[in-house]
């Protein structure tokens, strides 16, 4: 059995603030091995339940947050960009599982540190009418290569969201948010022990999830966050404007969608 495990920061125990996921501070570097931890807990919970490999893979931010010599030496690390499947690269290696550790809610949601891709440059993006977070996007990515979402962790918001997209998938929640910087958090060790916990029991009980598949060409509506990037992003030819924030553009897979969305993200940074 080959599992990914897909891990990001904002839904790791002890993680409120956008300081803490920023590079360039001492809180962020606390944040990163709180992560690391977590997605040690992790590929512990996927060795317990029979795996042969997994990959691990950084995705947050740059996708180079975890230190490599503090993660849990049997797995092999994704990490660095840019990358073609972004946050779950590694799934193209004919993965069985995909586990999400440290995910967080929707952009315009109202869990810890809620966004989508990018919280500077996407206010929504919808697939087909349905609006997605990256949870979505990303499962729905994995599951073009027939590959499930067998469990997640994160808040409660998040798990709301998501469960629904995922509904045999086991979900770990790691704090209550009741605020987009504030909630009420296991402790790391607690945390931890869940996430294990949870891991060994999705895989264990994988048949019964399935791929998250959308069937045919995908209609994309994303919504930015300012006049601005809708006109930086109509220099694309692909997009049509529909108002002053709100584009629409048709991709032939989802991860075509997500590889102009991550283009997209990038282009923003033009107008920081």
């Amino acid at each position: 059995m080959k599992v990914l495990i897909s891990t990001d920061i904002e839904g790791v125990a002890g993680v409120y603030h956008p300081e803490q996921v920023r590079a360039g501070n001492p809180e962020y570097e606390r944040a990163r091995l709180l992560m690391a931890h977590e997605a040690n807990a992790a590929i512990a919970g996927a060795f317990d339940a029979g795996a042969t490999e997994v990959l691990v893979n950084d995705s947050h931010g740059g996708f180079r947050n975890m230190p490599p010599d503090v993660l849990d030496a049997r797995a092999r690390v994704v990490q660095g960009k840019p990358r073609y499947l972004s946050m779950v690269a590694g799934v193209e290696e004919g993965v069985d599982a995909v586990c999400m550790v440290g995910y967080h809610s929707r952009a315009q949601g109202r869990g810890i540190l809620a966004h989508t891709i990018n919280s500077f440059a996407f206010a929504s993006i919808s697939l087909g009418g349905q609006e997605l977070g990256e949870a979505g996007l990303y499962g729905a990515l994995a599951g073009e290569y027939g590959v499930p979402v067998v469990m997640s962790s994160g808040d409660d918001v998040f798990i709301a969201e998501n469960r629904p997209l995922f509904p045999h998938a086991t979900f770990v929640e790691t704090k209550k948010a009741t605020g987009c910087n504030s909630g009420v958090s296991l402790s790391p060790e607690q945390s931890r022990r869940a996430i294990r916990a949870g891991v060994e029991e999705a895989l264990a009980a994988r048949s019964r999830s399935k791929p998250l598949v959308f069937e045919g060409p995908q209609t994309v509506t994303l919504r930015t966050q300012s006049p601005a990037l809708a006109d930086l992003f109509c220099q694309w030819p692909a997009f049509e404007r529909l108002d002053g924030v709100t584009l629409r553009f048709t991709a032939e897979t989802v991860e075509a969608a997500v590889r102009m969305l991550n283009c997209c993200s990038a282009m923003s940074s033009m107008l920081r």
